[in-house]
């Protein structure tokens, strides 16, 4: 019972040694890049202290015990991917962080602001679940005059990825700016929200990611506050960590794509 209760699956094993996350394990695994003691795993194969684990060849160790949070304001160019093969500007090389980290989501390649990378998979698992309505804010500049038609249709809710984005706080800062506080995170959802509305996207800019603010030169990062990182798990400590809590049934999105009204766009 003692040897039992050592084993851990390969999934949870990569991500608390910081290597990735378990979404992105259990990829890796059924890509066949994954190997236990020289055998390519089955799905769920438990793995224990004495296994040796390698991904794409490479020797994974055990992690140390101080975890990295960090916080980075991301320069427009940049593009949030841990594979520095594929991508030239990618957030990894760019910040060169000595051990090995990934960024906890996404900021598209033309926007910029706040991101948060770690080395701890099962934290990324929790912030990443869109039903726990985690706040992240940003100030949006468009190419047109904003009015109050603008605001009451982005606030209520727009139609896009067949979907119905869910309400969310909207207020205008300048003729051209607003800023936008989402619990959502679709893919490129301001900026297809915006063109939804016929409304083209110049500037954006990401300020706070649930209690963790902007605060930060353009490309530079810093290590989260003790503070910060006590009130961080707080808001996530009954985050759901299950794979359904971070979509909706094909019958909610159904159900809220026809309860909506189309809204005209301009030809």
């Amino acid at each position: 019972m003692a040897e039992e209760k050592k084993l851990k699956r390969i999934n949870k094993f990569l991500s608390e040694v910081g290597y990735c996350s378990r979404r992105k394990a259990d990829k890796l695994i059924d890509e066949g890049r994954v190997t236990i003691n020289g055998a390519i795993p089955e799905m769920g194969t438990k793995v224990s202290e004495e296994d040796e684990v390698r991904v794409n060849g490479e020797l994974i160790s055990a992690k140390e015990e101080k975890n990295v949070y960090l916080a980075f304001n991301k320069p427009v160019g940049i593009v949030c991917t841990t594979d520095t093969r594929v991508e030239k500007d990618n957030i990894i090389d760019y910040i060169n962080y000595p051990k090995r980290i990934f960024p906890i989501g996404r900021l598209d390649k033309p926007s910029e602001g706040l991101i948060l990378l770690t080395d701890d998979g099962d934290i990324v698992n929790k912030i990443l679940r869109a039903r726990n309505n985690h706040e992240k804010e940003y100030i949006v500049k468009v190419d047109r005059p904003i009015n109050n038609d603008f605001l009451n249709k982005m606030s209520n809710g727009v139609p896009i990825l067949d979907t119905v984005t869910r309400k969310c706080k909207v207020s205008k800062i300048s003729s051209h700016e607003f800023k936008i506080i989402l619990t959502q995170g679709l893919n490129r959802q301001i900026r297809r929200m915006c063109e939804y509305l016929n409304y083209e996207v110049v500037k954006l800019k990401r300020i706070r990611i649930m209690n963790i603010e902007l605060d930060l030169p353009v490309g530079k990062y810093r290590e989260l506050t003790s503070e910060e990182f006590k009130a961080l798990n707080q808001l996530i400590g009954n985050s759901s960590k299950t794979e359904e809590a971070s979509q909706f049934s094909a019958k909610e999105v159904k159900a809220k794509v026809k309860k909506r009204p189309r809204i005209n766009r301009k030809k």
